[in-house]
């Protein structure tokens, strides 16, 4: 049966039921993920750490993550995408509440590294559970609504934690996250509609890996979009990383409070993330991707200025990009890859976060040793390999209609 016979179309109930429970997943995964960055200082001044030091306790929980995915998707080839997403939700909602009662640093870094083996059954298994249910042209609607949820869940985590940690304490904030991560595996799951195009995998463990990488890297445009997502989401972790040094440091002094509502910016990939999912839709990927990244680009040159009002537009211009180039570029994954999905979009989310882990600490190091300038070089270097990679993308030759029916 071809999956267009049984995808669900936009303006479907089923398609509201699922892109709200997309929300819900995507809010929880990032909330869980990223409530820790804002925390980074309080952290190096209670356990003695270096800026880079301190970021340990976000990268650990991406390597960890990005390693999981792989075999996260391999495991749902064979269990389903519901139960293991669920699971997933479920089991990092309570190693967040964990985390609030770590008695040390190296508590602290175990539990958030196993935080990021659990998360790894939700993101590259929402968007495999996304490319197989809804209807071609509605996909990028819908990978833009659950990135929108992730954007939000960034916002909201970050903004949270960095008031409940000025109020209260770092701890309170934690604890908080867990119990809100609770209730949103809870409005999930029941959210959620069983899979109606999901096709259990022949191949098992090991195998299955191995088989599916080489079918994914044999691709001409997949490889590409697999380095767009370790460039982009190592560029965008590292700028939120290490503002907060800039900014609570003089000439700015802001409070913790202050540098924690820069999440707000979340607001603008909320809205960015469904407008460029909207817009690929209508325009093509390939016309679209590479115009985002280059306002990506042009946010991060405005956070050299010295005024706060100049770098908080360039924050905001980097984020709106940010979003919608993941946006348009994971939903072009979920349109190339064919069986099996779930590793694709795998593959493409391991090099998203271990580029959040390898970037995210070596900017640590330039910025002890070079300062902003230092970081903006960096990171501006590597969103001109990005901006590159994106013209050659536009020369990829489309998919035939057959090659987008995933094989049974």
């Amino acid at each position: 049966m071809s999956r267009t016979a049984t995808a669900t179309a936009a303006g479907s109930p089923a398609f509201k039921r699922i892109n709200r429970a997309m929300v819900f997943g995507g809010f929880s995964t990032f909330a869980l993920l990223y409530c820790v960055q804002p925390l980074m200082p309080l952290l190096a001044h209670q356990f003695a750490l270096t800026p880079a030091q301190s970021s340990l306790v976000l990268s650990v929980s991406t390597a960890a993550l990005a390693l999981s995915l792989l075999f996260s998707s391999v495991v749902s080839d064979r269990i389903g995408r519901k139960p293991m997403m669920v699971a997933a939700m479920l089991g990092g909602a309570i190693l967040t509440l964990a985390c609030a009662l770590a008695q040390n640093y190296s508590q602290l870094l175990v539990l958030r590294g196993l935080l990021g083996v659990v998360l790894g059954g939700m993101p590259a298994i929402a968007m495999a559970y996304l490319g197989e249910e809804i209807h071609g042209p509605s996909l990028g609607l819908s990978m833009g609504l659950y990135i929108g949820g992730s954007a939000f869940g960034g916002m909201i985590g970050r903004v949270l934690a960095s008031l409940l940690s000025d109020v209260y304490s770092w701890r309170v904030a934690l604890a908080a996250m867990g119990a809100a991560g609770l209730y949103a595996a809870w409005e999930f799951r029941r959210s959620l509609p069983a899979s109606t195009n999901f096709r259990r995998g022949q191949r098992r463990g090991l195998d299955a890996l191995v088989g599916g990488i080489r079918t994914h890297l044999a691709d001409p445009g997949l490889p590409w979009l697999f380095a767009l997502a370790f460039l982009l989401m190592g560029c965008f972790v590292s700028l939120y990383n290490y503002i907060g040094y800039r900014l609570l440091g003089a000439p700015f002094g802001l409070s913790q409070s202050a540098v924690g509502l820069l999440s707000a910016l979340y607001l603008l990939g909320i809205f960015s993330s469904v407008w460029a999912g909207r817009l690929a839709d209508r325009l093509g990927r390939r016309n679209v991707l590479w115009l985002v990244m280059a306002v990506m680009l042009a946010g991060l040159l405005l956070t050299l200025a010295s005024s706060l009002v100049a770098i908080v537009l360039g924050m905001g211009l980097f984020t709106f990009g940010f979003f919608a180039s993941h946006s348009v570029a994971s939903s072009w994954v979920g349109r190339r890859a064919q069986a099996p999905q779930a590793l694709a979009s795998a593959i493409y989310l391991f090099f998203y976060y271990l580029g959040s882990s390898v970037l995210g600490s070596l900017v640590g190091v330039v910025w002890s040793a070079a300062g902003w300038a230092g970081v903006v070089a960096l990171l501006g270097a590597t969103l001109a390999a990005s901006c590159a990679i994106a013209l050659r993308l536009r020369g990829l030759a489309p998919l035939t209609p057959a090659a987008l029916v995933p094989a049974i």
